[in-house]
């Protein structure tokens, strides 16, 4: 059985340490011969790379192990990229909440002005990394779930047409993985699931068992009384209060359109103004993770690499990341597999825009992604969309022309600014704060 050398590039991350237990978790169905770590910020990578280090030893000493900061090194001989990268890391975050909190609109990380700013960070990071695949592993895959994905995949449509990357994101699974409890199903892959949508801004149409059942009428119930707030314990990732709101906040979401289930993050384009009154403009969703994932990842990274073990070690799995073996798996080995991915709609979305990144059900197999074809949609979601795609499409342009009006455009555009006024006021405060990240506007 072939074995497979894996990039994953962000390997300073605070999410890397789960997914390398994730990765030899699954060594029977995807078996590895060569892991490495890819970093620009070389103190932060040594932290996370020297516990994976000891991590490997103890787990599967046979792969070979390397974390560098240099692209050749890197890049060459991998099979797989697995990409997450945070261009400006957490500090950049803050200031994407924190700078539309300040004139009354939604803080939040992929979603509004601050997922607009955060993409404009992205796209050439992104650029970076699939050029660097292409120089020295040709025939490598790039699975991308660097945030925000859909203007990441915009860009990558317009900049990189003919590069092997594909665009996934872990919402959707999160949510099928509730959905499932819910359900009390075993795994969420005893589903099948038909939803479409742009990514962060989708719905679930039809869900039903491997017997063809129809599963909608008893997650409706569920939803329309606790959204997707399951209380069994059986979630590590999202369990912040913050979180819990937003599960819960799923049901007020569903009640739009009760023919469909909502991704959770439709919550703030619908309920911009709620979302801004529970808001703390001092202490955002990114204080949150470097007061906790943060610091926990690093200090346990840190008594691993001192103690060169792992016991004791309170470093869990990620489990629901386990999509992404799966996506590689159905690249190597024609598995066939039914996903959700990010793609050129290309009529798959029958009255949609055919050059759209639509977030929709895909065959994976050794060629990449067939998309199954959706159909019309309602017009409810229609319209949603299509102000959405502008949103993106607008960034993506306002990046490659380097022009301050279709940015401010594009801000002016979302769903969650009330006025242009105000999408000029946060985009000055923008540029200013991304100096240095961004390209320069004029």
């Amino acid at each position: 059985m072939k074995k497979f050398s894996i990039l994953i590039a962000g390997g300073g991350s605070t999410f890397t340490p789960g997914i390398v237990l994730m990765l030899l978790d699954n060594l029977d169905k995807f078996p590895l011969r060569k892991l490495k770590l890819y970093d620009i910020d070389k103190e932060r990578q040594d932290t996370i790379a020297g516990a994976c280090e000891v991590i490997l030893r103890e787990k599967a000493p046979e792969i070979e192990f390397l974390a560098t900061t240099d692209p050749e090194e890197a890049f060459t001989d991998v099979d797989f990229v697995m990409a997450h990268i945070r261009v400006g890391k957490y500090a950049m975050r803050e200031l994407d909440e924190k700078i539309p909190l300040k004139y009354g609109v939604v803080g939040q990380e992929t979603c509004g002005p601050g997922g607009i700013a955060y993409g404009m960070r992205s796209i050439g990071g992104v650029l970076e990394l699939i050029d660097y695949m292409e120089k020295y592993s040709p025939d490598a895959w790039m699975l991308n779930y660097s945030n925000p994905a859909a203007i990441v995949a915009e860009a990558t449509r317009r900049l990189r047409p003919h590069s092997k990357i594909l665009n996934i994101c872990d919402m959707p699974v999160a949510i099928e993985e509730r959905m499932a409890r819910i359900l009390g199903l075993k795994s969420r892959k005893e589903m099948t699931v038909r939803y479409y949508g742009l990514n962060h801004f989708g719905w679930w149409t039809d869900i039903r068992d491997k017997e063809g059942n129809d599963l909608m009428p008893k997650l409706k119930e569920h939803v329309a009384k606790y959204g997707y707030v399951v209380n069994d314990g059986g979630d590590n990732q999202h369990v912040d209060a913050s979180w819990q709101d937003t599960f819960l906040k799923a049901r007020d979401v569903y009640a739009l359109d009760p023919d469909t289930l909502p991704n959770t993050y439709l919550k703030y384009y619908f309920f911009p103004d709620e979302v801004v009154a529970h808001s703390n403009p001092d202490y955002t969703r990114a204080n949150e993770v470097m007061d906790g994932r943060e610091k926990f990842v690093f200090t346990e990274c840190k008594k691993i690499i001192e103690n060169q073990s792992t016991e004791g070690s309170a470093l869990h799995i990620d489990e629901h990341a386990s999509y992404i073996v799966d996506l590689a798996r159905a690249i190597a080995y024609n598995t066939h597999e039914r996903m959700l991915l990010i793609v050129e709609n290309k009529g798959a979305i029958s009255n949609f825009d055919p050059t759209a990144m639509v977030e929709i059900p895909c065959i994976v197999g050794s060629n990449g992604p067939e998309p199954l074809s959706i159909g019309e949609i309602p017009q409810f979601q229609k319209g949603l969309m299509e102000q959405q795609v502008s949103v993106e499409k607008l960034v993506v342009e306002a990046w490659i022309t380097k022009s301050y009006q279709k940015l401010w455009q594009a801000i002016t555009l979302s769903k969650t600014v009330p006025s242009a006024k105000v999408a000029k006021q946060i985009l000055d405060d923008l540029i200013e704060a991304n100096k240095g990240y961004w390209p320069e506007l004029h």
